[in-house]
């Protein structure tokens, strides 16, 4: 059974999944890093000064504010910190039209690969194969019907 297992692994590494995958977290690694950059320094920038000066990361809602006695810390403030949640929507926001623009663009580049008649791409040739498949059943089936004419 152990065998199993380990042969499994090997077929899933070597298929490139494993790869894939890797490949993936790094790539989003770093897209992230990208996103974060930008909506701290180049979004929320415009934002803070729009709303005259609010930094909307330590923006809050608070509930109690801190009770102190002797210098010291009775109670803690409770506060609801919104201003994370703001900077977290934008965040949303910004990688899902991201991701929505990119898959627009690969949805494109794929239609146009799948186009046979479009040879400015290169065609699949899967695609090139059921498209000379269709065209052979179409002059197939005009033949045929043109036979089916003539007996008539």
């Amino acid at each position: 059974m152990k065998f199993k297992l380990l042969e499994d692994f090997k077929d899933f590494a070597v298929k490139g999944n494993m790869i894939d995958i890797a490949i993936g977290v790094i790539i989003g690694t770093a897209f992230n890093k990208v996103v974060n950059v930008l909506v701290k320094e180049v979004l929320m920038p415009p934002l803070t000064y729009l709303t005259a000066g609010a930094n909307w990361e330590n923006r809050k809602f608070v509930i109690r504010e801190a009770i102190s006695a002797d210098g010291k810390i009775k109670f803690e403030e409770v506060a609801i910190g919104y201003g994370k949640l703001i900077e977290a929507g934008v965040d949303f926001l910004v990688i899902s039209f991201t991701v929505f623009m990119v898959v627009r663009v690969m949805n494109s580049m794929k239609k146009k690969a799948e186009d046979p008649k479009d040879k400015t791409v290169a065609t699949p040739k899967n695609i090139e194969l059921m498209n000379k498949t269709n065209e052979l059943l179409e002059k197939q089936n005009a033949f045929l019907m043109k036979v089916l004419a003539e007996k008539k």
